[in-house]
């Protein structure tokens, strides 16, 4: 595809959504603050994000409103189908220096993957990068969420071969377990409640609020991340808890799966 800011080629490595549905965690703990991230609108019908290099290598992240093209690449890809990305130059609403995620695959025969210069993609910022894995906060947490999704049977066969021991008393998984439940009594901002297909009638919960993050399958289990406790996965009692106001966790759940955005 061409590159809008400089004309060029750019070379496609991969791609992601970013939708109210479904976009990285690293991005936010919801799609307008994801959005935010990247300096554009928060569109009902959210935005593909390509990442590629041009022709020196430098990494570049290109916002496109073409989300069904997207999806449809990120499909084919993962049906192990070869897909030539190449959003019309129309859609194209941005196009940011870096990439906010890391990636392990590089473009064959241009330079090294680097980074621009500052101010090369014309919005003055500083380009794109991952988050780094040497500290613990919000795009940490959110990352272990996602991940514990990702690989929700490896997790939870770890939990059991742990003993499933529960954290019930914990005053930070009480408040985050509080909170989730006022987002099925108010709604939140776009995103902070996602349910993706994970098998039949099952689904898969993301939720994530100011400094905790939930990551659970209905009528299954659920774990809590908090930004309080560094690297720790807790596991959420099934048991509810009337003096804290809590419902018993498959009931939360169901109320949570009820106003959870889904991809279309």
């Amino acid at each position: 595809m061409t590159d809008e800011e400089g004309g060029g080629s750019l070379y496609v490595l991969t791609a992601v959504l970013l939708t109210p549905a479904q976009f990285p965690g690293i991005l936010g703990d919801d799609f307008p603050e994801a959005c935010s991230l990247l300096g554009v609108k928060p569109a009902a019908q959210g935005y593909g994000l390509v990442l590629g290099q041009d022709e020196d290598g430098a990494r570049w992240t290109v916002v496109v409103d073409d989300v069904s093209l997207v999806a449809m690449a990120i499909a084919s890809w993962d049906c192990g189908m070869e897909y030539d990305l190449s959003p019309d130059e129309r859609s194209i609403v941005v196009s940011l220096a870096g990439w906010p995620l890391a990636l392990s695959v590089a473009a064959p025969g241009v330079p090294e993957p680097h980074d621009p210069e500052q101010g090369a993609d014309g919005t003055g910022r500083v380009p794109l990068a991952p988050p780094s894995a040497e500290v613990w906060g919000p795009v940490q947490r959110r990352m272990g969420a996602d991940q514990i999704a990702r690989e929700w049977t490896g997790w939870r066969e770890q939990v059991a071969a742990d003993g499933g021991a529960a954290a019930a008393a914990h005053p930070g998984l009480a408040r985050a377990l509080r909170e989730a439940l006022e987002y099925t009594q108010s709604p939140p901002p776009p995103g902070r409640v996602r349910s993706s297909f994970a098998g039949e009638g099952v689904r898969t919960l993301r939720v994530d609020g100011p400094g905790w993050s939930l990551v659970a399958r209905t009528g299954d289990a659920a774990f809590v991340l908090l930004d309080e406790e560094p690297g720790e996965v807790l596991t959420v009692p099934r048991d509810g808890d009337p003096d804290l106001g809590l419902p018993e966790l498959p009931e939360l759940l169901a109320a949570l799966d009820r106003v959870a955005v889904r991809p279309a």
